[in-house]
């Protein structure tokens, strides 16, 4: 089935109930008008649906091959045309600084933009996402040289950036890494090291690659807090070739026509970005926007997956309803009629919805932090972001997998076959949950740092978000469910702020059960929300009719069906570590 962009939804996700466009009312975004918005998510659409989906099975079946005699990579054919109309249209720079070549619009733009990129060619689109990244990062703590030689070419996509983080013997524990940097004379350095799993660490879509490389200088803490960040371009300022040489592609089950690669740096020059030893804290600049990319993956993902699913499940014929036929003059009924395909199908809409809805205010709140007049409100917005990033990158990849899997479920023996496109968004969304950080360690990010964040602020403002919608409408859509809840939510977070600091193990224990019961309470948030817009529409009989009401279905599907799980979670939470952590050695294997 071709793509189709899921434009209704983010309409009335962005205006009706985010209000996006009003942030046209704010001097940084004074060009993000509804006119505007509307006409990118139409392009948008269309590029995802014309020029990036028919190359993602190129991108699987053919994948990205290397010579070991060149040490160079090349991608599938269909793939270099493809991504420069994707840059020649502008979609690279969409939300990047206008000083440096960059249109400056909303991040909540981009969020929506790189749903449908994921969902048409999750691979493909990689390349451009992780240059993002490098920017984010080179504009927040480069030097004015640094910025000035590379911002420009890498917002227009003319150069591709990399993040070098994962060496062998260490991948979450940087605090290991044995990349060296060596000062030169003219205050370069000279890289010295191996990276490896680097997401196009070389290609042939550009003619140049800047990697952002950790690495530690001479003398430094043989910790994270003796890690720098240096920028290593594939070729010099001069043109000459810097020696940083990929040594071979990983063999993957999917995402193949993303160049995986191993990255031997044999005393490439590179520069300092930022300051010696704070190398962590401007990595992270580009890791927590790589996690929120990350959390698209997995909804562009999962969406593909219910579209697909729901086509087929429309068409394919077996069996009859059990409240008798629906097709009478075919010889069989569709099997959407099925009770359990429409569970498994209404299970996919819904969540797909309600992730939007978490990822694309998690967006918003991203602008409001940069952009709205009133410092207080900034922090706020960036208190929730902060908070909200793990959660997204987290629980948008599980629940993505989740769904493909779903999809897959719905085909039957169909969608085990390379015949239909179920197995390949199966296999490429399982990094998701891996890469940027593993899920586990999202949870473990939220529960160890983000709970003790500012004594606990970043949560007072999340529970005063969730609380403060109640108190200001009292006729809120389910507001009993959500209330359970909340205070699910609120007694977990008292337990853990009590037992955590006795013992860290505990809050090991909870961390991915709390990060679920986080995510289900602000999506539940966000569908009385979604639900209370729709009851307004219908009752003004204006806009999308057909599209209020089902919300107000899905609303109550999620209700019924999906929050009752807080419970389990609370349970889960507060039974504390004892029955994981009691095996003695010899009991694994007896």
């Amino acid at each position: 089935m071709p793509y189709q962009a899921p434009t209704n939804d983010l309409k009335f996700l962005l205006f009706d109930v985010l209000g996006v466009d009003r942030l046209s009312e704010l001097d940084t975004y004074t060009d993000a008008t509804r006119d505007l918005i509307e006409a990118i998510l139409g392009e948008a659409g269309k590029v995802s649906a014309e020029v990036l989906a028919p190359t993602n099975q190129d991108g699987d079946r053919i994948g990205c091959q290397f010579d070991p005699e060149t040490k160079s990579v090349t991608t599938p054919p269909s793939f270099k045309p493809a991504y420069r109309q994707f840059v020649e249209g502008g979609w690279t720079a969409l939300d990047s600084p206008v000083a440096h070549g960059g249109q400056g619009l909303p991040h909540t733009l981009k969020f929506v933009v790189d749903e449908m990129v994921c969902s048409t060619n999750l691979s493909l689109g990689m390349y451009a996402g992780l240059t993002h990244g490098a920017i984010s990062a080179l504009y927040a703590h480069g030097s004015d040289e640094l910025r000035n030689t590379y911002l420009e070419k890498l917002i227009s996509g003319e150069w591709t950036g990399t993040m070098c983080l994962t060496e062998p013997q260490c991948g979450t524990d940087l605090g290991l890494i044995r990349t060296r940097a060596t000062p030169k004379e003219d205050g370069s350095y000279a890289i010295e090291g191996t990276k490896i799993w680097i997401t196009g660490g070389e290609h042939d879509l550009v003619d140049n690659i800047v990697h952002l490389v950790l690495a530690k200088l001479p003398g430094a803490p043989d910790t994270t807090k003796g890690i720098s960040l240096f920028l290593v371009p594939k070729f010099l300022p001069d043109g000459a070739r810097n020696p940083a040489f990929c040594g071979g592609l990983e063999h993957k089950m999917g995402i193949k026509g993303s160049a995986t690669c191993v990255m031997n740096f044999e005393g490439a020059t590179g520069w300092l970005v930022g300051e010696p030893n704070n190398g962590m804290a401007s990595m992270f600049t580009m890791m927590n926007e790589a996690r929120l990319m990350v959390g698209m993956q997995g909804l562009g993902l999962a969406e593909r997956a219910y579209q697909e699913s729901l086509a087929f499940a429309r068409e394919r014929l077996q069996s009859r309803s059990l409240s008798g036929p629906k097709n009478p003059d075919g010889p069989a009924d569709p099997i959407i009629v099925h009770p359990d395909v429409r569970r498994m199908l209404m299970q996919q809409k819904v969540m797909n919805e309600g992730m939007r809805a978490m990822a694309l205010f998690t967006g918003h709140q991203l602008d409001l932090s940069v952009a709205h007049p009133d410092a207080d409100h900034r922090e706020r917005a960036d208190d929730l972001v902060q908070l909200l990033t793990p959660v997204v990158k987290a629980f948008l990849t599980d629940e993505g997998s989740a769904n493909a899997n779903i999809g897959l479920q719905v085909l039957g023996g169909s969608g085990f076959t390379t015949d239909w496109p179920l197995e390949q968004l199966v296999r490429d969304g399982r990094i998701a949950r891996i890469y940027e950080g593993t899920n586990g360690i999202q949870a473990m990010d939220l529960v160890g740092r983000k709970l003790r964040l500012k004594g606990g602020q970043l949560f007072a403002n999340l529970f005063q978000e969730l609380t403060g919608y109640l108190e200001a409408t009292p006729d809120a859509p389910h507001q009993a469910a959500l209330k359970d809840a909340i205070a699910s939510l609120q007694e977990a977070t008292q337990w853990l702020a009590k037992m955590a600091p006795q013992d860290p193990e505990q809050a090991g224990a909870a961390a991915t059960p709390y990060l679920r019961l986080t995510a289900l309470t602000v999506i539940a948030y966000l569908w009385s929300r979604m639900a209370a817009t729709a009851q307004a529409g219908i009752d003004s009989g204006e806009g999308n009719q057909r599209l209020f009401e089902s919300k107000l279905v899905s609303a109550r599907y999620f209700m019924e069906r999906v929050l009752p799980e807080h419970q389990l979670l609370k349970l889960d939470i507060i039974s504390g570590k004892d029955s994981i952590m009691a095996f003695e050695d010899d009991h694994w294997a007896a």
